[in-house]
C-alpha cells in the first residue's frame, strides 16, 4: 500500500474517531434515578408559587396575553438574539401540540437537563441553567400545577437559527461546560436563611442571572459579574445592575427593593418598565417572605461595577 493510501485511511480512521468521540460527548443527560425518586407526586397549590417565581406566563402565553388569557400558554412569544429566533413553544396541557402527554420526569429532564421527551437537547433561551439549581420537589409540585392549567391547541412556530446554532446536537458539548446545578454565590454555612431563600429563588426558579448577567460570546452567563448588568438580548438597551457594586443599587435599602417587587415603585417613585414589568408582576404574587428574601440575597452577593459598556451620550441637537 502507498504513502498516499496510508495517509487517506489515517484520515478516514481520525475523521470517525472525531466523530465518534463527538457523537459520545454530545449526547443528551437525563437525570438520575435517585433524583428522580424524589419527585413524588406534587402538590398543585404549592406549584403555582414556583409557576409565577419562574415566569412561565411571561414567555409561554401568547404575546400580549392578559387576564386568565395569560395561563393559556400556548407560546409564540419571538426572543431575536445574534444566533437566530427563538419562539416559546406551546406548553399547554394539549396532549399533541402541548406538553399535556408528558410524564412528571419528562418534565423535571427539560427543564433541569434541557432534554426532550424525544432524547433532543433544548436550547438554553429556555433557562433550564437556572432550573437545574431548583429542587425536584418544587419541580413536581410545578408540574401539578400546570396539570390543572387549559389545553390549547396549536403548535408555536419553529426557531428560526444561523448556522451552526441549528444544529442542536452541538449543545452537549455546551451543556458539559455551562449546565450546573450548584449555586452561583458561595455563602457561610452559617448564613442567614433568608438569604439562602433568596439565592435560591433568584438563582433557580427566578432566573435572575439570565438577564442581569453580562454573557460570554458562547451565549453562557458571566457568573464573574452575576447580577452586574447586561446588554439586552434584543435591541440596543440594558438590564441594569442589580448588586451593591457601581452603577447598582447600593443605596437601596432591603425594604426598598422588597417594595419594588412588590409595587413596581423605586426609592424614587419611578416606576417599573421595560421587559421587568412582567417579572415584578410575577413576583407580587409571591409572599412578602419571598420578597424579602430575595432583597436579603441581593444586599449579600458580592457589588460589582456596571457589566455592560458605558452608553455613549447622545450629541446635543
Amino acid at each position: 500500500m502507498g504513502v498516499a493510501a496510508r495517509l487517506a485511511m489515517g484520515a478516514v480512521a481520525l475523521c470517525v474517531l472525531g466523530g465518534a468521540t463527538f457523537w459520545y460527548l454530545t449526547a443528551p443527560v437525563r437525570l438520575d434515578p435517585i433524583r428522580l425518586a424524589g419527585l413524588g407526586t406534587g402538590d398543585a397549590a404549592k406549584g403555582e408559587r414556583i409557576f409565577w417565581a419562574g415566569g412561565c406566563a411571561s414567555c409561554h402565553a401568547r404575546p400580549k396575553a392578559e387576564g386568565g388569557a395569560k395561563l393559556e400558554l400556548a407560546g409564540g412569544v419571538e426572543l431575536k438574539t445574534a444566533f437566530g429566533t427563538f419562539v416559546a413553544p406551546n406548553i399547554s396541557q394539549d396532549p399533541k401540540d402541548g406538553i399535556g402527554a408528558w410524564s412528571v420526569e419528562d418534565f423535571a429532564n427539560a427543564l433541569m437537563k434541557g432534554v426532550s421527551p424525544s432524547g433532543e437537547h433544548l436550547y438554553p433561551a429556555f433557562p433550564y441553567t437556572s432550573y437545574a439549581r431548583m429542587k425536584v420537589g418544587d419541580v413536581a409540585d410545578l408540574y401539578a400545577y400546570m396539570k390543572t392549567l387549559p389545553s390549547v391547541a396549536g403548535k408555536a412556530p419553529d426557531h428560526s437559527l444561523r448556522f451552526p446554532f441549528n444544529i442542536r446536537r452541538g449543545l452537549g458539548l455546551w451543556k458539559l461546560l455551562y449546565l450546573d446545578d450548584d449555586p452561583v454565590v458561595e455563602f457561610p454555612e452559617k448564613m442567614q436563611e433568608p438569604v439562602l431563600l433568596g439565592r435560591y429563588l433568584a438563582e433557580g426558579p427566578g432566573h435572575c442571572g439570565e438577564c442581569h448577567t453580562p454573557r460570554q460570546f458562547t451565549g453562557a452567563t458571566n457568573d464573574g459579574k452575576w447580577l452586574a448588568g447586561a446588554t439586552a438580548a434584543e435591541g440596543n438597551g440594558i438590564v441594569p445592575n442589580i448588586t451593591s457594586g457601581q452603577g447598582g443599587i447600593g443605596s437601596w435599602s432591603e425594604d426598598d427593593i422588597s417594595n419594588y417587587l412588590e409595587t413596581g415603585f423605586t426609592p424614587d417613585f419611578d416606576s417599573v418598565g421595560g421587559t421587568m414589568v412582567e417579572v415584578q408582576k410575577n413576583i407580587a404574587r409571591l409572599t412578602p417572605e419571598d420578597r424579602a428574601a430575595i432583597a436579603a440575597y441581593l444586599k449579600a452577593i458580592p457589588p460589582h461595577p456596571n457589566g455592560y459598556p458605558p452608553r455613549k451620550a447622545k450629541p446635543a441637537s
